[in-house]
């Protein structure tokens, strides 16, 4: 088995509340992040999908292709956006890394497939010190 990964970047802005509690509850668990003017971050996105290279291509997947399935599904989709409010697949899910990594998995899984590869794993820098590794439901 081979692993390949790819690095994109983008930046988008959020803001981490639940819309049933106060400020003062979403200060005390969300910290600055829940700033409701919103924040932003410059991500970092490593996309590492796996399989078996191809007698034909020496390839695991054409990165090139890789690349259009994320910029198209994701990049587009969140590059300058707040994803609060303007990214369908983060509709009615909390804002946090965590959960954008989930949403981002599920954005690629299927075109990936489809490709002949199969998605491993999506890990989002959200800054210099933190960042999230998912390896999808199953895992």
């Amino acid at each position: 088995m081979m692993y390949i990964t790819r690095r994109e970047t983008f930046n988008a802005a959020h803001r981490l509340f639940r819309e049933e509690w106060d400020d003062a509850k979403n200060l005390e668990v969300f910290g600055k992040c829940s700033n409701p003017n919103w924040h932003g971050h410059n991500y970092v996105l490593f996309v590492t999908v796996k399989g078996h290279v191809s007698g034909e291509t020496g390839f695991v997947m054409n990165l090139k292709e890789l690349s259009h399935i994320i910029k198209t599904r994701v990049i587009d989709e969140l590059d300058h956006k707040n994803m609060n409010v303007e990214v369908s697949f983060m509709r009615d899910r909390l804002a946090s890394t965590e959960n954008l990594a989930i949403g981002i998995w599920e954005q690629l899984e299927q075109p990936v497939r489809a490709s002949g590869a199969l998605l491993h794993c999506v890990r989002l820098e959200e800054t210099e010190k933190n960042h999230v590794t998912y390896y999808g439901p199953d895992q």
